[in-house]
């Protein structure tokens, strides 16, 4: 258990040999049910968006490719993530489309009102406080913008319970408890899905 309980604990902070291992199936390993989260997007036409744990930055890529006129800033408590979430998306960095930094979404340096989209897939699990880090995500949001949630778990399967209780830290929420936090940080519509065969859930909150 000791050795599986360090590797997968790399979800919440990778780091090392057994982070760089973790984030090297982060990006394949996640793509369908992050696919199926951006199905969940209204159509919009962004100018800006921000990707908060933003892993090996796939995801990032994808907003990119979804929203081509779009400036896609990626955040990641990791280090190491943030190095693989750069040579991920060089291409797009370099053609000045893309920012990838280093950040702590319960004390977002970004500024008020500078995005028109935020993201979190596969992460919510581990912030300090849902309501606290929703409200930085209110924060740096214009009027009208738009948070999308998406995660494996809905709170209540086998798998993510029983990784709640190997990986120090993670909480699988509930749809019930991610609405009413995104309601209590001050989102004023907030809508779900649930995945028909999968404990796949998809969040979607306007400001």
């Amino acid at each position: 258990m000791g050795l599986f309980k360090d590797f997968v604990s790399q979800t919440r902070k990778p780091q090392g040999f057994l982070g760089k291992v973790m984030l090297g199936g982060m990006n394949s390993g996640h793509a369908k049910m992050a696919d199926w989260g951006l199905s969940h997007l209204p159509e919009i036409a962004p100018e800006s968006a921000v990707d908060l744990g933003c892993g090996g930055g796939r995801n990032a890529g994808e907003l990119m490719k979804k929203y081509p006129k779009a400036h896609v800033t990626a955040i990641d408590y990791s280090e190491l993530s943030v190095k693989k979430a750069r040579a991920y998306n060089r291409d797009r960095i370099a053609a000045g489309r893309c920012t990838v930094q280093q950040g702590d979404v319960s004390d977002l340096r970004l500024s008020a009102e500078s995005f028109d989209l935020a993201t979190a897939f596969e992460t919510i699990y581990f912030w300090p406080g849902l309501v606290k880090c929703f409200e930085q995500v209110v924060r740096v949001l214009k009027p009208g913008g738009y948070f999308m949630i998406c995660n494996e778990s809905d709170g209540t399967d086998d798998a993510g319970l029983k990784y709640e209780k190997i990986i120090d830290g993670m909480k699988s929420h509930t749809v019930e408890e991610i609405e009413g936090a995104l309601k209590a940080a001050g989102f004023s519509e907030v809508t779900s899905d649930h995945h028909p065969s999968k404990p796949w859930i998809a969040v979607l909150a306007r400001k």
